[in-house]
């Protein structure tokens, strides 16, 4: 429901009453704003609501040819419609009128009205309607969109993880949070909080990896008077500060070993202590923990603790790489775009399409974090409002890191016999093998060769077409 504007639109009064003098008494004092469409039966009155599209429902409780519980089944009927619905009785009604306001509708007011209080009391339920509506529309456009609290994507990778956050922002379980530098790690573990029980409490976010060696027991626990040298006072640690929110440990996979068993035994036993204390501290925050390594490996060498490992990896979360996930990467530049040209004051509204192809052609290697980057310094240089390609200032060195570089403009074909045109021909046929060998994923097989994806569809189109993925495999030729 739009809401309207009362110098140019009338809010739609419908009246349900048998009292037929009640509907022009009613035109005539509440003025040109108010609309007042009569209805006297229970199909006028399901009419008024449906076809005539009614924006607050007046119902006369006093029965006439009606007994007073059909009054009562129509006001129930109307309360369910989701319309605002006010109840108009005399003093002898008020009780019952009282009940259906506790069942649900907007208001009661005595009969013959106040028409100040009934102006009032519409416009009131027209506002409630109007804030209620909106509010519908915006968490329906929030879902159809693919948003889950802050995260922008609506990708299929991007689904599972709003799927999986949805499923654990209520649970006290360890949730890890796994994936490249710069996919959002943070983002994830913020939306697990606030969409859970715990979104009014704190929300403490701390990078392991940041923190010296030497302090990170007390920045973590929390220390004493005089618990080492230095110390002025008490300290509160993380997780004291958390208290019953979250407390989110980010690069958990930097954590030395010495730390990684104070931890481990926090997670068993609960509870904690101060450094320069034995009082046990409670734990009652929520904890979830990332990392951008291969914690797994990290285990196979010895260098992250296998009975951790199993204590933080309860449930696992992955966050997308943004080349695995091109089709997301329009929505986020757009949201970029709104929010930094409101921030750097500069009226940018677009992005012209030949400057999106290059967005979606890139590879990302530093993920959603360079993109946002890349996008303050386009609204920066751009002159105009619109974002051209020439804004753009792609650190694309991915040709150069693929181990195999150009020779030449890998579109220009050389002459059948040259160095260049075989040594093109053997790059194509190595795309064409790994996608293949990967059973279609162009991602791995990108990764399987050490390039960028990007890069990987530019030898794939050289292929001529997709069909070339299902010959027979490819013999390296004797020249190779």
């Amino acid at each position: 429901m739009q809401r309207k504007d009362a110098r140019t639109l009338m809010m739609k009064i419908g009246l349900y009453s048998e009292d037929r003098t009640l509907q022009p008494l009613l035109s005539s004092v509440l003025g040109k704003d108010f609309k007042v469409l009569l209805g006297s039966d229970g199909e006028g009155m399901d009419t008024l609501i449906a076809a005539a599209g009614c924006d607050v429902m007046i119902l006369d409780l006093t029965p006439h040819r009606d007994s007073l519980q059909e009054r009562i089944a129509c006001s129930q009927r109307l309360i369910a419609s989701n319309v605002p619905a006010i109840l108009m009785a005399d003093d002898s009604l008020r009780s019952t009128a009282f009940e259906l306001v506790r069942s649900g509708a907007f208001g009661y007011c005595r009969r013959p009205p106040s028409i100040r209080d009934l102006k009032t009391m519409l416009s009131r339920a027209y506002e409630n309607s109007s804030l209620k509506q909106q509010l519908h529309t915006a968490q329906q456009r929030m879902e159809e969109s693919g948003h889950c609290d802050h995260i922008i994507g609506s990708s299929p990778q991007m689904q599972r993880v709003y799927q999986l956050v949805r499923s654990v922002t209520n649970l006290n379980a360890a949730v890890l949070v796994t994936g490249e530098s710069g996919t959002g790690k943070e983002l994830i573990a913020r939306a697990i909080h606030n969409l859970g029980s715990r979104a009014s409490k704190p929300f403490v976010a701390v990078s392991c990896g940041a923190i010296p060696e030497t302090l990170i027991e007390s920045e973590l626990f929390g220390h004493e008077k005089g618990a080492f040298t230095g110390t002025v006072g008490a300290r509160e640690g993380y997780f004291e500060q958390a208290g019953d929110g979250t407390l989110f440990l980010d690069e958990i996979g930097d954590l030395s070993l010495f730390t990684q068993v104070k931890l481990l035994r926090v997670l068993q036993q609960m509870e904690f202590s101060r450094l320069g204390s034995n009082r046990l501290i409670p734990l009652r925050a929520r904890l979830i923990f990332a990392t951008h390594q291969d914690l797994a490996k990290l285990v196979a060498e010895g260098k992250f603790r296998q009975d951790l490992y199993y204590r933080i990896n309860v449930m696992r979360i992955e966050s997308p790489a943004l080349q695995d996930r091109p089709e997301d990467i329009p929505l986020i530049a757009r949201h970029f775009l709104r929010h930094y040209s409101q921030v750097f004051q500069k009226p940018i509204d677009s992005i012209e399409p030949q400057a999106m192809e290059v967005l979606q052609g890139y590879s990302w290697p530093g993920n959603v974090r360079e993109l946002e980057n890349v996008m303050q310094r386009a609204i920066i240089l751009a002159p105009g409002s619109t974002v051209r390609a020439e804004d753009l200032s792609l650190n694309s060195q991915e040709d150069e890191a693929s181990g195999f570089e150009d020779v030449v403009d890998i579109g220009d074909y050389q002459p059948a016999n040259s160095f260049e045109r075989q040594l093109q021909d053997y790059k194509v046929r190595l795309a064409v093998k790994a996608v293949r060998e990967n059973n279609g994923n162009k991602t791995l097989a990108a990764r399987s060769l050490c390039i960028s994806r990007a890069y990987l569809h530019r030898l794939i189109r050289l292929a001529g077409s997709e069909a070339a993925f299902s010959e027979e495999p490819l013999r390296e030729s004797a020249t190779a």
